[in-house]
C-alpha cells in the first residue's frame, strides 16, 4: 500500500544503538561487583540497583495471544491503464492539451484540430480498465467477524479479502469509513466461525512503554516488530483531528490498518502513517489512538457513519498578544472569529471575540483541541463552555447539533499572522452603510501591514466594541491604553472572511 509520508521530526536512533547502550549498562554492573568491597556503601547500593536492572522483555507469549486476531487485508479496485491515458501514435509520446495554450492562439487551434482528427480515427479511445490489488493490515474486534483497518487501505475498492494467521481467507464487506480519522470497518459473515479478537486499551498511553506492532508489511503477513511509545499528540497535517501516537517499532508499507499492542495484549493504536524519506521504516511511525478508534468504530458499527457534535463556530488560535488583549493569563483556548448563522453556538449566545477556554471543565489547549473535544460528543448533548468575554470569565450552556458538512464544524481556521506591533499604521474612512470602518491606506512599514491588513479591509470592532466611524477606533485604542491593556483586539473583515488580530502597545 502507498503510505502517507508526513514531513515531521528527525531520524531517531536505531534500536541497535539502544541495544548497545543497554549491553554496556549490564557489563558495567558486572564489573562493579568485583570491587564492591573497596567502595563506599552508597556506591555498593548503586551498583546492586544497576545490576538488578530488568532485562529486555520477551514478547513471545504476547504474540501467541494476539497474532490470531491480526489479518492481512487484500483489496481490488478498477484503475485505468497508464498507457491508455496517453493520446498520440502509440510510441509513448503524449500530445499536448489544447488548454495549455492561450485561448484563440494559433497553437491552440492547431492542436485542437489535430486532436479532433485523432478522435475521429479512434486515436483517443476510451481508457481500458484493469483490476489493481492493494495490501494492508487489520484486526478482529469481535468474535462475529468485525475487522478494523485504515480508510486509505479500502478507499475506492469494491472487493475485500482478509487472511488470518493460519492462511485461511474470508470474503468481507465494507460497513463504513471515516476519512477524517482514516478508519474503516469491515465485516466477515461466517456464522460457523468464532474469531479470535482483541480489545482496545483503556486509559492513557505513556511515553516510553513497550509496544508490539503486528501486520502485513510488503505482503509478509504476520510480521511482528517491537519498540516503545516515542511521543503523544502528534499533529502530522493529516486533518482536523490529528492526535497521533508516535512509535519506533518498525512499520512499513502494508502495515497500514494493523494494530499496535501494549504488554497486556490490548490495542493502543492503529498503524496509519510513517515518516520515511526512502519509503521504508526509519523508526518513526504514527498510530491512531485507541480512544479515537473505539469511538469512531462504534459509530461505524451502529450507524454506518461517524456522528459528530457540531458547535458551529469559525475559530482561530489564541496568540500571546491576543491573550494580552483579553486580559488572559495563558495563551490557551480558541478564539471565536465568527459564529455561524443558525448554529448551536449562535443560539446559545456565543459571540465573535469570545475565547472558549474549557468544555465541561476540561481545559481547551488550542483551536485544534476544541475541534477534537466537540467532535467527541454526540449530537444533542448539552455542554458547558467556559469563555472569556471582555476580560471576564463566564459559563455558557450549548446544546450541540449534528455536524452537517465539512464546512460547518468547530474547526480551526488558518491562524492569523502573529501580532507584533502597537500602532495601527493605517488611514481610515467611514463605511457607506455605517457597518464598520474601511481601511483606506496602509503604511507598508507599519503595524497594520505586518498584520496582513490591506486597503479595503473593514474594521468591525476594536476592544470588543463595534465601530462605525474612524473616531470610534481612536477612542477604543485610547481607552485600552488607559485601562493598562498590553494590546488591543481588532476584528477585521477581508472579503467574506472574518478574523481577529491583536495589536500590542509600545512597539514601533
Amino acid at each position: 500500500m502507498t503510505e502517507q509520508t508526513p514531513k515531521v521530526g528527525s531520524r531517531l536512533r536505531t534500536r541497535l544503538v539502544l541495544g548497545t547502550a543497554a549491553a554496556a549498562l549490564i557489563v558495567g554492573g558486572f564489573a562493579g561487583e568485583a570491587v564492591i568491597g573497596s567502595r563506599s556503601p552508597a556506591y555498593a547500593d548503586a551498583v546492586r540497583v544497576q545490576s538488578a536492572a530488568p532485562q529486555l522483555p520477551n514478547f513471545a507469549d504476547l504474540v501467541d495471544k494476539v497474532k490470531p486476531a491480526v489479518v492481512s487485508v487484500r483489496v481490488k479496485s478498477e484503475v485505468a491503464d497508464a498507457s491508455d491515458e496517453d493520446s498520440g501514435n502509440g510510441n509513448g509520446f503524449s500530445m499536448p492539451n489544447p488548454g495549455q495554450f492561450p485561448p484563440g492562439s494559433p497553437m491552440e487551434r492547431f492542436f485542437k484540430q489535430f486532436q479532433d482528427q485523432q478522435n475521429g480515427m479512434g486515436g483517443n479511445k476510451r481508457p481500458q480498465m484493469h483490476k489493481a490489488i492493494g495490501l494492508g493490515s487489520g484486526f478482529f474486534i469481535s468474535e462475529d467477524g468485525y475487522v478494523v483497518t485504515n480508510n486509505h487501505v479500502v478507499d475506492g475498492s469494491t472487493d475485500f479479502t482478509v487472511t488470518d494467521s493460519a492462511g485461511k481467507e474470508y470474503t468481507a464487506r465494507l460497513i463504513g469509513t471515516d476519512p477524517k480519522t482514516d478508519l474503516a470497518l469491515l465485516k466477515v459473515d461466517d456464522t460457523k466461525q468464532k474469531f479470535t479478537y482483541v480489545e482496545f486499551a483503556p486509559g492513557d498511553v505513556r511515553v516510553g512503554e513497550w509496544v508490539v506492532a503486528v501486520g502485513n508489511p510488503f505482503g509478509l503477513g504476520g510480521t511482528v516488530t517491537a519498540g516503545i511509545v516515542s511521543a503523544l499528540g502528534r499533529d502530522i497535517g493529516a486533518g482536523t483531528y490529528d492526535d497521533f501516537i508516535q512509535i519506533d517499532a518498525s512499520v512499513n508499507k502494508g502495515n497500514s490498518g494493523g494494530p499496535t499492542f501494549n504488554m497486556n495484549g490490548q490495542v493502543i493504536g492503529i498503524n496509519t502513517a510513517i515518516y520515511s524519506p526512502s519509503g521504508g521504516s526509519v523508526g518513526i511511525a504514527f498510530d491512531i489512538p485507541a480512544a479515537t478508534a473505539q469511538r469512531v468504530i462504534g459509530d461505524l458499527k451502529d450507524h454506518g457513519e461517524v456522528v459528530r457534535g457540531w458547535l458551529g463556530v469559525q475559530i482561530q488560535p489564541i496568540t500571546r498578544d491576543i491573550a494580552d488583549s483579553l486580559n488572559m493569563a495563558d495563551a490557551k483556548g480558541a478564539l471565536v472569529a465568527e459564529p455561524q448563522e443558525g448554529s448551536p453556538a449562535t443560539l446559545a449566545g456565543i459571540k465573535s471575540g469570545d475565547a472558549i477556554v474549557s468544555v465541561d471543565g476540561k481545559t481547551v489547549e488550542d483551536a485544534r483541541n476544541l475541534s477534537q473535544i466537540i467532535a467527541g460528543y454526540a449530537p444533542g448533548t448539552t455542554v458547558k463552555l467556559g469563555i472569556v468575554r471582555s476580560g471576564k470569565n463566564q459559563t455558557v450552556e450549548v446544546k450541540l447539533g449534528k455536524l452537517p458538512s465539512e464546512d460547518k464544524m468547530a474547526s480551526a481556521d488558518e491562524p492569523a499572522k502573529p501580532a507584533s506591533v502597537a500602532d495601527l499604521g493605517l488611514a481610515l474612512t467611514a463605511a457607506p452603510d455605517d457597518k464598520g470602518v474601511v481601511v483606506s491606506e496602509v503604511d507598508p512599514d507599519g503595524a497594520a501591514a505586518e498584520q496582513g491588513i490591506q486597503p479595503g479591509d473593514v474594521i468591525l470592532a476594536v476592544g470588543g466594541s463595534e465601530v462605525s466611524r474612524p473616531g470610534d477606533v481612536e477612542r477604543e485604542v485610547v481607552d485600552a491604553k488607559k485601562a493598562g491593556m498590553k494590546a488591543v483586539l481588532v476584528r477585521i473583515k477581508s472579503g467574506d472572511h472574518t478574523r481577529f488580530v491583536a495589536l500590542p502597545f509600545g512597539k514601533a
